[in-house]
């Protein structure tokens, strides 16, 4: 398990609109929909600050990696800040993590 961190700030981005009206959000929402029917993101949303921060099931740093860069925001809207090994000990309701 993985704690992505991304921030929003690539040059694309508008701090001025909401996450909705930004360039290219539909195709965004459609790959993060995807990731999570897919088992990669467990839970993921917004920080304050405006970084998003995504519990993620891989394999590897470098397998979080590439499937980051598939985003259709990666390096337009959101620079990925950080990935950190992170063992998930606590949780209300069981996770279904992808073997």
């Amino acid at each position: 398990m993985f704690l992505v961190r991304l921030r929003q700030a690539g040059p694309e981005f508008d701090p001025g609109k909401p996450l909705t009206e930004q360039s290219g959000w539909e195709e965004h929402a459609a790959y993060m929909d995807s990731l999570v029917e897919e088992g990669h993101i467990i839970l993921g949303g917004t920080l304050p600050n405006g970084a998003t921060a995504h519990a993620f099931a891989a394999e590897s740093e470098e397998e979080v990696r590439a499937i980051w860069a598939r985003d259709p925001w990666h390096g337009s809207h959101l620079i990925l800040e950080s990935v950190e090994p992170w063992t998930i000990r606590l949780a209300k309701r069981e996770l279904h993590l992808r073997p």
